[in-house]
Parts: structure tokens; sequence; C-alpha cells
């Protein structure tokens, strides 16, 4: 299980990039790390991206996210923090899946997604993660979008995807453990 930047930055209602979804999301997202224990990854966003990329002006559109990565608005929240065992992983880029992910998961995995925003790093996630190979299965109602008709358009995209990309809830991803 891959726990998607589970971080004040998303969390915080002062935050412009805010999930009004999030509390309603990280129940969830703490009830499948339960279940999947010893193998559950936790990323984090952070902003150290080369500037002289498209990342330059993405943050001069953003500036408040243009701080050092010990800033506290990178930190996970406090419900997150002991989701997993391993170190984050921590990454300038929406898309988390790569050869750090797929080194501890192993090629071809079953991998299940879960966190914010579903609209952004979700979906790039689940996409890479998809055309490298891996099963996916996407716990929509564990997933927070930055508004909730992001959130089903980021889902519908992703249902395009069969059998690579699987769109479920918690309950079901639960009851088959």
């Amino acid at each position: 299980m891959v726990v998607i930047d589970p971080q004040a930055i998303f969390a915080s209602p002062d935050s412009a990039w805010a999930s009004p979804f999030f509390a309603e999301a990280i129940p969830r997202i703490s009830a499948l790390a339960a279940c999947f224990g010893e193998r559950v990854l936790v990323t984090r966003w952070m902003p150290t991206a080369d500037r002289s990329t498209s990342w330059g002006e993405y943050f001069a559109a953003w500036p408040f996210a243009d701080q050092p990565p010990t800033d506290p608005l990178f930190d996970l929240v406090p419900e997150a923090a002991e989701l997993s065992q391993h170190p984050t992983l921590d990454l300038p880029s929406f898309g988390k899946w790569g050869a750090e992910i797929e080194a501890v998961v192993g090629h071809g995995a079953h991998v299940v997604l879960a966190g914010v925003s579903t609209d952004c790093c979700v979906i790039s996630t689940a996409l890479a993660a998809a055309d490298a190979g891996a099963h996916v299965t996407v716990a929509a109602d564990a997933c927070a979008g930055s508004s909730a008709e992001n959130h089903a358009a980021a889902l519908q995209v992703m249902g395009l995807y069969p059998p690579q990309i699987t769109v479920s809830d918690t309950a079901t991803v639960l009851a088959g453990r």
C-alpha cells in the first residue's frame, strides 16, 4: 500500500492546497494501513524541484509552497506519522511511482493507493504505476481531492484503465485482504 502525501499542506484549512475531504479520508487511510501493516509506504511531496524547468513557473504561481523542505507545511499529519515502519519517500514530483517504490514492492506488483490529492498526486502515481506494469487499486474513499468535482473527474479518468487500474473503496479492499 502507498499512502500519498498525507501532509499538513493538504490538511490544514489555512493552506491554499487544503482538501475539504482530508478529514474524511484519513480514518480510512488509517484502517487500510493497519490492515497492510509492514507493507505500507508513505510519501511526501517536497518543493525541491529544479526551478529552471516548468517547476519554476509552478512555484511562481504557488509561492506559499516554495518553502524549505523543513517547513512544517510538509510534515505528515499526526494521524499519518505512524502509518509505516519505513522512512517516508520524499519526492519533488506529483507522481510518486518510480524506481524507489518499485524496488520495494517489486515489478508488476499489486499496489493499493490512498491519499491526496486525488486529482493531482494520486492520479499521477496511478497512471505511472499502471504504465510500468503494476496492478493498481485506488481506494477512492481513502483519497481526498481538491474539490468533489475534481475528485470525481480523477476517479473517472483512472476508471478508464482497466484491468491495470481498479477504482474501489476501503470496505472492498479490506474484505479482500
